[in-house]
């Protein structure tokens, strides 16, 4: 496996403010709160997304899938060579596969998500060898802000339910 990208860019902290704003627009619903931005090539956003999975009653309604979607739809073109995807939680499994498939070369996310997270913790398929496409990741990017934002929506959903666990 090659290293996570060392290099924090400036854009990337921008980009993510943009991902953390698009999460925010879960508070109406039930969906965890969860944001993704497609970025082209030349630094315009083509494609936002957040959680829609309870909204939609659509278990394939992430973040990520609904941004690559919308950038997709932009293009005119599955194949988002040029773009990069920002995401406030690290990409699933099935996000990271559709990244990969849509031939994103880069991901930049914030928290890590040490259950499910496909693209340096639990599972790498970004950078899954055997596959067509690799991914360049940048991980991290405004870590706590995004990890706060997880942090307070679980928390509230528990004091909800009276579950303290």
């Amino acid at each position: 496996m090659t290293p996570f990208a060392a290099a924090l860019h400036p854009e990337h902290r921008e980009w993510m403010g943009l991902a953390l704003a698009a999460a925010v627009s879960t508070t109406a619903s039930a969906d965890v709160p969860i944001g993704a931005v497609v970025v082209g090539g030349d630094g315009e956003v083509i494609g936002t997304g957040w959680n829609q999975r309870e909204e939609f009653g659509d278990p394939t309604a992430h973040a990520e899938v609904q941004a690559i979607r919308a950038a997709a739809a932009h293009l005119g073109s599955w194949r988002l060579a040029d773009c990069t995807l920002v995401v406030t939680l690290e990409p699933c499994a099935m996000c990271a596969g559709a990244s990969v498939l849509a031939r994103i070369p880069r991901v930049v996310f914030g928290a890590w998500d040490e259950k499910a997270g496909a693209s340096g913790s639990v599972f790498d398929v970004l950078r899954e060898p055997r596959l067509n496409h690799w991914t360049e990741v940048f991980p991290g990017v405004r870590e706590e802000e995004c990890a706060v934002l997880l942090r307070d929506f679980f928390a509230a959903r528990r004091a909800e339910t009276g579950n303290t666990a």
